[in-house]
């Protein structure tokens, strides 16, 4: 089986599980094999309360990564933690915390327990022609579970949320609207506020500030928001006056609705964790695949919406920023749609999921809904969805409801009535499956899953499980300005020789004490004529003068607002630390200056990142990571493109092959042994999948009506001899693909591709000092 699952692996086939005969509902030996570049299309996963949803789900999610494509989860119920719950050895210690409420509850020793059911795991997925390989492939891969508002997985840090779109979406009429507007709705939904666009003046005043904010380049986040709804940076809505529209009063109760949302001792974790950035949830520094799981079982369902939203809205934007492609980069994964894709109502996260399921196939991009509920799904929305996995269903109302769902996807060889019934008479973990991509409809039973599946995670359990990543997690130190004892080393006012600006930051503490620095605003030109490269870097810093001896810039940091920003008028009564003796010396600060030119021609350079064997080179601010998975796809692609090449030259082989065979089969009376049976059965269902080809059904039945009983070998008729000699050219051909795919994936492998740094240095003449300043800091 190793050379099957090699095949299957290498060629981007997800493995569901096994086809089901559609008379009997039995499992059969063949495999169900989906392409994984069929999701670009999207898939839908409907099914009742226990119908093995969240297995199929997580099934897929594990073939993903298994292929090295990333995904983000949302997880409304706490199930899709269970992908962490993972041990390629199987051991009961490993189990242990995953069981112990159960072991306890049926009254069992908790470790003893563990074993018994690590036992049943590894028997179960090897039942399944999985094993501690492929346990171990997908347990490597990263798997982070956040937790925005909680500290019980890792946090998600939401201040740069409003922060103004990608050029992509800017420059895009429509898809600015969409995306402010589900902003807003996300926003509004936060306070509790469901509005009409159209009508609600809550609606259009945020819209107003938003776009204005983003249009003018202006910082905004949540605590920017407030400020501006009491104080708007514009008189007018339309052509009506500002207070007629919408007066003073009413927007500070709007106002201090969001504040007493900020100022909740809740809302702090919000503002705590990592950021929100789509391609670091997507890839790790190498390129390597990552699964991002977001926990919001714990959040209310205003605070639901509105992340959702957020959610989906950076996904839109991140997809934007994408190269075109057929081939499946990542998949977006919903476990439970119920009440964000209603078909009457239209809750903010409704516009961004839409755009996804319009346009994010033509990005590589695949979204997974998943429901118990298909009353509550809007099935116009969902005509983009290529595959349909349909479950045991509730009552009969359901059932026709999803049958009228499918509207014209049902086979036409197929009646309702006889989908109905089928659809009445699933067994648990068995699944209708209606594709876009493949002729007819098929019934399947969902393979055994490699994660160990606990149910929801409660928070506790998160955070046991994140408890690692949280130790790991880099966190800034923040430099703060020590305290002087006395007043002796401050004075009241401070004079320097030449023409020195003195600038000072706006004191919060009340104690009017200041600390020297000097601050610089500088503009650095990058130029390299052959890579067309013409590049401004505009840089705003300081140097914090304690302790030093002279102008040291090694140790300068960047200023959190640009230099100009701070005032230059003295405070009153304000206190001033005495100036090191090379300052007071320096006169305009010249010697500053030099010291800080030399140390950015010295220090400061542009990072071009290079393949050279795939001719490549990064964009302008294009990171590392970023790059990486750039080149991969690169690599994917002409993979893919070989792999077809391959397909092409093999296809005539396997056809007649697989003639040859059923024609055989078709003179034997008896079947020969039953893992013979299997193991052709399952090649025969890998190699139709790859070839998209619809001939394994009736090649697996040829299988299944084989006879059943080992016959001695001097028994052996002439046609049972050409059907063995047959099935062995069958394997050997196997193998030979196998290895060709091999060699195809060894190639396109990044280690094969070095990627090395160019670097591009500023001339001197190309660093301009604009301002150079004496800046005094508030003491804290």
């Amino acid at each position: 089986m190793d050379s099957i699952k090699d095949i299957y692996e290498k060629a981007g086939l997800f493995y569901l599980g096994k086809d089901v005969d559609k008379n009997t509902l039995d499992i059969t030996d063949v495999l169900t094999l989906l392409k994984n570049k069929n999701f670009t299309t999207h898939a839908a996963i409907i099914g009742m309360t226990g119908s093995g949803k969240t297995g199929l789900g997580i099934g897929i999610l594990e073939e993903a990564a298994i292929d090295n494509i990333p995904s983000i989860i949302i997880d409304p119920k706490g199930d899709m933690g269970d992908m962490l719950l993972t041990d390629p050895s199987f051991s009961p210690l490993s189990f242990k915390p995953w069981v112990e409420d159960d072991a306890k509850a049926k009254g069992e020793d908790p470790l003893e327990y563990a074993a018994k059911i690590a036992n049943m795991w590894r028997e179960g997925i090897y039942s399944w022609n999985q094993d501690e390989e492929r346990v171990a492939k997908f347990h490597n891969v990263d798997k982070t579970i956040y937790t925005p508002g909680s500290s019980a997985g890792i946090g998600i840090n939401i201040l740069s949320s409003l922060s103004k779109p990608s050029s992509e979406i800017m420059e895009d009429s429509d898809n600015f609207s969409a995306y402010l507007s589900s902003t807003v709705g996300s926003l509004l939904a936060l306070v509790g506020i469901e509005a009409n666009p159209l009508e609600s003046k809550e609606f259009i005043l945020l819209s107003q500030i938003i776009a204005h904010a983003w249009q003018n380049d202006m910082p905004m986040g949540l605590d920017t928001l407030v400020g501006a709804i009491i104080t708007p940076p514009f008189k007018k809505i339309g052509v009506l006056p500002l207070e007629s529209f919408y007066n003073q009063s009413e927007r500070f109760k709007l106002a201090n609705k969001f504040n007493s949302v900020i100022a909740s001792p809740a809302f702090m974790g919000w503002l705590s964790g990592e950021d929100l950035d789509i391609q670091k949830l997507l890839y790790d520094s190498n390129g390597k695949a990552k699964v991002a799981i977001f926990s919001i079982a714990h959040l209310n369902d205003s605070q639901r919406m509105f992340f959702v939203t957020l959610l989906l809205n950076k996904v839109v934007a991140w997809m934007r920023r994408q190269s075109g492609s057929n081939r499946l980069k990542a998949l977006l994964y919903m476990d439970e749609i119920y009440g964000f894709f209603p078909p009457t109502k239209n809750p903010p996260s409704k516009e961004p999921m839409i755009t996804l399921l319009k346009q994010a196939r033509a990005y590589g991009l695949g979204v997974v809904l998943s429901t118990q509920n298909p009353v509550d799904l809007d099935y116009k929305g969902l005509s983009n969805i290529g595959t349909w996995f349909i479950g045991r269903l509730q009552t009969t109302q359901d059932i026709e409801r999803v049958i009228d769902g499918l509207g014209g996807k049902v086979d036409a060889s197929i009646s309702k009535d006889e989908i109905k019934t089928l659809l009445a008479n699933l067994k648990k973990r068995t699944f209708f499956l209606k594709s876009a991509h493949l002729d007819d409809i098929r019934l399947f039973g969902t393979r055994w899953v490699l994660s160990y599946l606990k149910g929801p995670l409660k928070k506790d359990d998160i955070s046991a499980l994140m408890e690692a990543k949280k130790q790991n997690i880099e966190t800034k130190p923040q430099k703060v300005m020590a305290a002087s004892s006395s007043d002796d080393e401050y004075v009241s006012s401070v004079t320097l020789s030449g023409n020195v600006v003195q600038r000072y930051e706006a004191d919060i503490t009340g104690k009017k004490r200041y600390i020297p620095t000097v601050g610089a605003s500088v503009e650095v030109c990058y130029i390299d004529s052959r890579r067309g490269i013409d590049k401004e870097q505009n840089l705003e810093v300081m140097l914090n003068l304690d302790g030093l001896n002279s102008c040291d810039w090694d140790e300068l940091e960047e200023l959190e607002s640009p230099l100009k920003s701070f005032a230059t008028k003295k405070p009153n009564g304000a206190k001033f630390k005495h100036l090191p003796e090379f300052i007071i010396e320096d006169k305009s600060l010249k010697g500053c200056q030099r010291a800080l030119k030399e140390h950015i021609y010295t220090e400061y350079k542009l990072e071009i990142y290079r393949c050279k064997k795939l001719r490549v080179e990064s964009n302008l601010d294009e990171s590392y990571e970023d790059f990486v998975v750039r080149v991969q796809d690169l690599l994917k692609d002409k993979f893919e493109e070989q792999l077809d090449k391959l397909k092409d030259r093999y296809k005539n082989k396997f056809d007649r092959l697989e003639s040859q065979i059923q024609r055989a089969k078709l003179q034997v009376e008896k079947e020969k042994a039953e893992q013979t049976n299997s193991l052709i059965g399952a090649g025969i269902s890998i190699i139709s999948a790859l070839f998209g080809r619809s001939s394994v059904s009736k090649i697996g039945s040829a299988v299944n009506k084989s006879s059943r009983v080992l016959k001695d070998r001097n028994d052996i008729s002439r046609a049972e001899a050409k059907l063995e000699e047959l099935n062995e050219k069958y394997e050997e051909l196997q193998n030979e693909l196998e290895e060709k795919i091999d060699e195809l994936s060894q190639k396109y492998s990044l280690e094969n591709y070095p990627i090395d740094t160019i670097f591009i240095k500023p001339r001197k003449s190309a660093i301009d000092i604009n301002e150079i300043a004496l800046l005094w800091r508030v003491e804290f």
